[in-house]
């Protein structure tokens, strides 16, 4: 008998070993489900309860989430259950609505451009209050399954180790790519990015050093290093690229730039507000009336200060799909009232007033929380239009910028006749 019991429990115990990491996964997952629920859970209820419509787009908000919600808790990893999430969120076809994680740059783009609205929050999500990352400054955009530069924010990392809009990312430090994750803990070191200009040639390594950015500080520095002065034919033609206008310190750069800066003695001025991110006051665009004086103050010191900069010379301004919120308050008062050539492809339609709101359960929502109207017109989902159409090719563009090339003509040809 004690031949016959002793197989027989030696085969017990494995059974009972094989099933204890099974039993420890099926827990996991459970667990992993629920926090899943709870997450989607949040974000639906937000939306019913913010949402700037309180009919919902005539949707039927309880189906939505009998849809979604089965997804949600087979979601497998983080980035599923965001798709899943964000999909939920395009039912409504809304522009400042989204979900985002810490796994995306636009999550900490979003929580300093609210930070004064979710102060007693962020503690919780960033310690000590401070919101940063580590990264290189740049806009990715996924293209027929691939991930390109979009666009390249000038004196931050990536703009110093040469990478251009258009080039394709592959790979960093040998992994596939990722915003955020591709660069954590790797601050102040080298990392190897593996990137292809031009189609069907070899790829190429770029290396990058990461660093951490504050994003509203990070807009401010790329703002300042973008001002340069063109030369065409003895015309100069200043430039300088608005990546953000979600705070006035934006707004203050480019007055203290025209007024007393490099930008003071152009013949022109080339105004880029493509990407980034919007927030901007309509009154910003006084700075192109004339009609009224520009105040300047010396101390002692030698300090100028000037109260009430104008523009009082030729103007362009670059939009494309990626000028949004207010950025495009601005571009429909820069074209209706006739300030210049608007330069470049139709604005995102994304205007609605929106807030930002930290989950108990994790992530960042964006919801828009009020409708938009701008000189009786609605501006989401329609955009505005540009005076002169250019496109911008982004795949494998190799930096090329035909519609900045384009204002400088226009600009060249208005000034020098």
């Amino acid at each position: 008998m004690r031949s016959i019991r002793l197989p027989m429990y030696g085969l017990l115990v494995l059974l009972v070993l094989a099933s204890a990491p099974a039993q420890a996964e099926t827990a996991q997952s459970t667990e992993s489900s629920v926090k899943a629920g709870e997450r989607f859970d949040e974000v639906w209820r937000m939306v019913r309860d913010r949402f700037y419509d309180r009919e919902l787009h005539g949707l039927d908000w309880d189906a939505v989430r009998q849809k979604y919600r089965p997804q949600s808790l087979a979601a497998g990893s983080e980035r599923a259950l965001t798709d899943v999430i964000n999909a939920m969120l395009g039912e409504l076809k809304a522009s400042h609505l989204g979900y985002y994680t810490p796994l995306d740059t636009a999550y900490y783009d979003l929580a300093d451009i609210f930070s004064r609205a979710l102060h007693n929050q962020l503690r919780s999500a960033f310690p000590g209050g401070e919101v940063s990352y580590t990264g290189i400054g740049v806009f990715t955009r996924r293209i027929d399954g691939k991930t390109f530069v979009s666009a390249v924010l000038n004196g931050l990392p990536a703009d110093k180790a040469g990478v251009l809009v258009g080039d394709e990312i592959l790979a960093a430090d040998g992994a596939p790519f990722q915003p955020v994750q591709s660069f954590e803990l790797k601050a102040g070191r080298k990392v190897a990015l593996e990137i292809r200009r031009t189609p069907g040639t070899a790829p190429q390594r770029l290396d990058v050093m990461p660093e951490r950015i504050e994003p509203n500080e990070a807009f401010l520095t790329a703002m300042r290093a973008s001002t340069r002065v063109i030369d065409r034919g003895g015309v100069k033609i200043g430039y300088i690229h608005v990546w953000s206008y979600a705070r006035g310190d934006y707004q203050e750069l480019l007055e203290e730039q025209i007024s007393t800066g490099p930008l003071k003695d152009a013949d022109a001025l080339i105004w880029d507000l493509r990407d980034g991110w919007g927030g901007a006051d309509p009154a910003y665009l006084d700075i192109f009336n004339a009609r009224a004086p520009t105040m300047l103050t010396t101390d002692r010191g030698g300090d100028k200060s000037v109260v009430n900069a104008k523009w009082r010379k030729p103007a362009a301004l670059l939009i494309n799909g990626g000028t949004r919120s207010g950025k495009e308050v601005l571009t429909y008062g820069f074209k209706k009232y006739g300030y210049g050539e608007v330069i470049g492809t139709r604005t995102s339609g994304a205007l609605l007033a929106a807030r930002a709101f930290l989950l108990s359960a994790g992530g960042l929502l964006l919801v828009p929380v009020a409708d938009v109207e701008v000189d009786g017109e609605r501006l989401e989902s329609r955009g505005v239009t540009p005076t002169i159409e250019v496109d911008r090719k982004i795949p494998y563009a190799a930096g090329a910028d035909p519609q900045l090339e384009r204002a400088v003509e226009v600009l060249a040809r208005s000034v020098g006749g």
